[in-house]
């Protein structure tokens, strides 16, 4: 299946477009304002005085929270951070790998009759079956978590992604992406196992083996493809540490009810403020000559209605805290398919198209063509 036409990840203009901000977060604003409203409707309205936060206290447990919010936000960049090198790291020890095919495999230390065509299938098979490792690799990281589904299925993430990309790994099946790589034997064999990269390595490593016996690899150039197939491994490792092991769940929880602490009372802690303030502004009208004056009754209807001026406020600032700890939150994990991940399916074609063409290879595929200024 051909993905070039509407293959979409990772956000990579320099600036988000702040109309595309607004439209992800516009439920939260909504209830936002709904909770700004409501307290000034019962302090003016109703009369119920008595119904404020000293601000003090709210000005101690924002600044609290901007520490925690802050905290969650770094931790999440250090995690899609460390998820990019490590990938960075597979970019470079694919090439290593296909290198050392190209040139280590010879028949200079063997004695058996190896035809140019037959040692070039074999080069193709190790590279073939290495391009099948990343097509398994990414589909392992971009299975569903626990911890994953509620935001995939959040009806802002959702509509975002139908409305801007899709993840091909959710719509291609496995079997189908990773046969055109392998052997028919060797696909029934993975399919059977639970770690399908760990098993592809695993077959590299007995194919190598393989050579060794028949003389196409001296041992010490043996030694060193193995030292390549650790470092793989090793990488995979740490794929797999970040995707099985989620950002702490009691921070992330303590985070989220803490900033809903703060938004829910922040309105209390504000409208006593612009209370005070459209008082002062009637206390300076009260010294102008003219009352009657246009401009003198819009300032004093203004002013004595100052209070409701604390609901675009309460609503800006309340935004604000929410972004930013939901930032964090869709960056917890940097594999699960979201806008602005680690685009490993980009980077996985982009490593199959570069380590074909070391060999000389045919029909490598074009890299995928990005829309909507998102990569995956």
């Amino acid at each position: 299946m051909d993905f070039n036409t509407h293959l979409r990840y990772m956000y990579i203009k320099r600036i988000f477009p702040i109309k595309g901000m607004l439209k992800w977060t516009r439920r939260d604003i909504f209830l936002f304002i709904l909770i700004a409203t409501t307290p000034v409707f019962l302090f003016d309205i109703v009369g119920l005085k008595w119904l404020h936060v000293p601000w003090l206290p709210l000005g101690v447990l924002g600044t609290a929270i901007s520490f925690i919010v802050s905290f969650k936000n770094n931790a999440s960049y250090d995690r899609l951070w460390e998820a990019r090198k490590i990938w960075g790291g597979i970019v470079n020890t694919s090439r290593t790998w296909t290198i050392m095919i190209k040139d280590y495999i010879d028949v200079n230390h063997t004695k058996n009759e190896f035809k140019e065509p037959e040692l070039d299938l074999i080069k193709k098979q190790l590279v073939h079956r290495h391009v099948a490792w990343l097509t398994a690799l990414r589909y392992q990281l971009r299975s569903d978590k626990p911890w994953e589904t509620y935001l995939k299925n959040d009806k802002q993430n959702s509509e975002y992604r139908r409305n801007h990309y899709i993840v091909c790994e959710d719509i291609v099946d496995f079997k189908e992406a990773i046969q055109p790589y392998i052997s028919k034997s060797e696909l029934d064999e993975i399919l059977l196992k639970g770690n399908k990269p760990s098993q592809l390595l695993g077959i590299q490593s007995r194919k190598l083996k393989g050579l060794m016996h028949s003389g196409l690899i001296e041992n010490f150039r043996h030694v060193e493809m193995m030292n390549v197939l650790k470092e793989l491994y090793t990488l995979q490792g740490k794929s797999e540490r970040i995707k099985n092991f989620p950002y702490p769940r009691q921070y992330a929880t303590l985070n989220y009810i803490f900033v809903w602490i703060f938004i829910i009372l922040l309105p209390f802690g504000i409208m006593e403020g612009f209370e005070s303030i459209g008082k002062h502004i009637v206390e300076d009208l009260a010294l102008h000559t003219s009352r009657t004056h246009l401009g003198h009754r819009i300032q004093e209807a203004i002013a004595q209605n100052f209070v409701w001026f604390s609901i675009p406020f309460s609503t800006l600032l309340a935004w604000v805290f929410h972004t930013m700890e939901k930032i964090g939150e869709n960056t917890e994990n940097p594999f699960e398919g979201g806008p602005n991940d680690v685009p490993i399916t980009d980077l996985s074609r982009s490593i199959e198209i570069d380590i074909r063409q070391l060999i000389d290879d045919t029909n490598i595929p074009e890299p995928y063509l990005w829309k909507n200024d998102i990569v995956m």
